[in-house]
């Protein structure tokens, strides 16, 4: 996704470079979708949905991380029938995928949900478990992103959607 997790003005090339790629997303997701394959879109979004996705939202408001414009642009491609998987499991719950090496964000939980993962109406369907591996953040020389992850059910074994997984260990 364009834009790096870094303080960026909600004016400028930048957002309309974002919204334009959003745009060609939303298209190539919707023929993805009409295959009927089975299908996750993962990756670093590079977009706080909801005020649950940041930790100071207020402090935010103006970011092209956060801006309406950018929110709403998300909000079309999971209308296109994506599951955001970890607020379908942990719909209430404040997650985080990324933490700035600056001003000891991680130890002080100062996260963003930056990464997503969406999945078709037939992935979501066997969707099990999601969560994000917090402890990788931890460890020394770690990227700011932790790892999210889904467990899907087997095909053969159908749909057990429900199992509730903790979406993040809160150790630092």
């Amino acid at each position: 996704m364009p834009l790096s997790a870094e303080r960026q003005s909600g004016a400028g090339p930048e957002i309309h470079y974002k919204l334009r790629w959003f745009e060609r997303l939303e298209e190539h997701a919707g023929g993805l979708l009409a295959s009927g394959a089975p299908i996750v879109l993962a990756g670093d979004y590079n977009i706080m949905r909801t005020e649950l996705d940041v930790y100071a939202p207020e402090r935010w408001v103006d970011d092209a991380l956060f801006r309406p414009e950018v929110r709403e642009a998300f909000r079309r491609l999971t209308g296109q029938g994506w599951t955001d998987a970890l607020r379908a499991l942990h719909p209430h719950e404040r997650i985080y995928t990324f933490w700035k090496y600056f001003r000891n964000a991680f130890a002080r939980d100062a996260g963003l949900r930056i990464d997503h993962l969406l999945l078709s109406r037939s992935v979501a369907d066997r969707l099990v478990g999601a969560g994000v591996d917090r402890a990788v953040r931890s460890w020394e020389h770690a990227s700011d992103h932790a790892p999210a992850w889904i467990e899907i059910a087997d095909t053969k074994s159908g749909p057990r959607r429900g199992r509730r997984v903790a979406a993040s260990a809160r150790s630092s």
